[in-house]
């Protein structure tokens, strides 16, 4: 996620860790045994990590490592891990992330895909607009010709809850620029 430890406010770790609390006295269980008795902090701070994306902005994460290159060919970086929560349920999904995109004179960082993929990720989100959003802040930010997105998830949502299923994927897809055509879709999708 980051190279730093993260630093949490306490007021806001204690803020969260009274509704933590609250939470385990209405289920029922004694929030002063033993087992239980630090989960409310430990809860606040997890929820704080895996939500710190609002605190970070992708766009300037991007232009902070974009180089000039006279190159034209599709730059592909697959498989970027990511973790989220779902904003309906507030259940981790997880899977990874490929983008590729053509230049137009200008490369960025490869290191700086995976952290724009993180900075959306580690927010409340649904599969659909972590794709998207992903999309938009490298084609507005990057000035390439063209982007695209595929990004194949696991959701606890489904597997832990209601329908229950072990097995389901969800794959989603998101493009700009060149991408638009189904012959540069296709070569994108070749080369995975």
């Amino acid at each position: 996620m980051t190279d730093a430890k993260i630093h949490f406010n306490p007021e806001l770790v204690e803020r969260l860790a009274e509704h933590y609390r609250a939470i385990i006295e209405i289920l029922g269980e004694d929030p002063d045994r033993e087992g239980l008795l630090k989960t409310p902090v430990r809860a606040a701070k997890a929820m704080l990590e895996n939500t710190c994306g609002y605190e970070q902005d992708a766009a300037a994460i991007i232009r902070s490592a974009i180089f000039e290159h006279p190159g034209s060919e599709l730059v592909i970086v697959r498989d970027i891990e990511f973790y989220s929560l779902c904003e309906h349920h507030i259940l981790p999904f997880f899977g990874t992330m490929t983008v590729g995109y053509i230049p137009n004179g200008k490369i960025v960082g490869l290191s700086k895909l995976a952290r724009a993929v993180n900075t959306f990720a580690r927010r409340l989100q649904v599969q659909e607009r972590l794709t998207a959003e992903v999309c938009d802040v490298l084609t507005e930010t990057l000035g390439s010709k063209g982007v695209i997105v595929r990004c194949e998830a696991k959701h606890l949502c489904m597997k832990m809850r209601g329908v229950e299923n072990q097995s389901a994927v969800t794959v989603t897809m998101a493009h700009s620029g060149e991408f638009n055509d189904a012959a540069r879709r296709a070569e994108f999708l070749n080369l995975l």
